[in-house]
């Protein structure tokens, strides 16, 4: 059985990548020109802040170093996070996005845009946003309905904190 260079290169920097409290989500290794860049991409439910991505490319970098895991030759090691419209492809990613709109795509073909409420261990709850002074609407979507889902930017979007302050004042 043979293991591709990603699969091997997992299985060495996931229980290190663990140990700083955080989840491995993907690990890339891409050719740009006569370099290769190795791309790790991490996340934890609490986050990953500057100086945790910083500790724990320090660690990767001294530990594919230490094993020459990556051969001959020079590349460039980067370590980040997931992009801001992250695919949601694991059960902890709906989990990470509760409260954040989200683009599903559905195993029927229809494509529903919606506010996750809730994760458990069947599906989602989530709010369908009303169209036209429309009210939302609540919807349950069970993970077998969905073939795709991602994470939607929202540039105008006011936290429930936010509103909280505006009553107030």
């Amino acid at each position: 059985m043979s293991t591709t260079q990603s699969e091997r290169l997992r299985e060495l920097l996931e229980p290190l990548v663990s140990s700083q409290g955080l989840d491995l989500e993907e690990i890339a290794v891409d050719s740009v020109g006569r370099k290769r860049v190795l791309r790790v991409v991490v996340d934890s439910d609490t986050g990953a802040d500057l100086d945790r991505i910083a500790d724990v490319s320090r660690a990767l970098s001294a530990k594919l170093d230490e094993t020459d895991a990556m051969g001959p030759g020079e590349y460039t090691l980067e370590v980040g996070t997931p992009g801001a419209e992250r695919l949601l492809t694991e059960h902890r990613h709906y989990t990470r996005a509760t409260g954040r709109l989200v683009r599903f795509q559905l195993t029927d073909g229809a494509e529903l845009v919606a506010r996750i409420l809730t994760v458990d261990d069947e599906g989602v709850d989530v709010e369908v946003p009303g169209v036209k002074g429309r009210k939302p609407t609540a919807r349950r979507l069970p993970f077998g309905d969905i073939a795709k889902a991602r994470v939607q930017v929202e540039f105008s979007r006011k936290d429930k904190k936010d509103t909280t302050e505006e009553e107030e004042a």
